[in-house]
């Protein structure tokens, strides 16, 4: 194993500490603004695992706001009881990234659990997939996605379905236009492409299921691994 994925790696761990903690405390209760719940992960992320910078905004959603895309920008809601809420962060440790999705129920909803449970087994299904995969490019992964929403009963609700995470901060395009480093619909290229120096690539994959009849949606995301 190299030193990219084994900092990647540990990034990772971290953030799931971080969000085991959250849950272990009691901060993911009804009666609080997302906001509110955002800052006292941010605090906890500070005091408890020495964690300061996050390289992409925060994001709690709760309710029908967990319909919202990674780019939606939905008003900031008061946390309901029996709601669904996700949490997306991404913290940077030791100067790597993290990118870490997850959903919570604060109930016994059975739609509710389902589409929580259902979400992290996609994400299961698509990383198998992946690392069997020889030749891919971020269409053809988005297209597999999308279908896989469809195979558990949900509507796919992401813009994408992932993307690159490296040492702070990532690589990018040298044009903004350019989709090559996403999971996305128009990304024509092979997304197991080396970067510039002809170092591998490492991506977050991004599972958001949507019941928009129901006004809910689930989020897990985490790096692909190799199995």
């Amino acid at each position: 194993m190299n030193n990219n994925i084994e900092n990647l790696l540990l990034a990772e761990r971290q953030a799931k500490q971080l969000f085991e903690a959250a849950a272990k405390q009691g901060l993911l209760v009804p009666g609080k603004k997302e906001s509110e719940l955002a800052a006292e992960i941010v605090a906890l992320a500070r005091e408890s695992f020495g964690i300061d910078n996050f390289w992409h905004k925060k994001i709690v959603r709760a309710g029908p706001n967990t319909l919202q895309p990674y780019n939606g920008n939905p008003p900031d809601r008061i946390i309901q009881d029996n709601d669904i809420l996700f949490l997306d962060f991404g913290p940077i440790v030791n100067g790597w990234e993290s990118d870490l999705g997850r959903t919570y129920v604060l109930g016994n909803d059975p739609l509710k659990l389902k589409l929580q449970q259902d979400a992290e087994a996609a994400w299961q299904e698509a990383n198998r997939w992946y690392a069997a995969q020889e030749e891919l490019t971020g269409a053809a992964c988005f297209h597999y996605l999308k279908q896989l929403a469809k195979k558990y009963g949900w509507e796919w609700g992401g813009e994408i379905g992932g993307h690159i995470v490296g040492k702070y901060p990532h690589e990018q395009p040298d044009d903004p236009a350019d989709l090559s480093l996403d999971i996305h619909p128009d990304n024509h290229n092979s997304i197991l492409l080396r970067d510039k120096e002809g170092n591998k690539r490492y991506w977050i994959l991004e599972i958001h299921f949507i019941d928009r009849e129901a006004g809910i949606g689930a989020f897990f995301e985490q790096l692909f691994t190799e199995q």
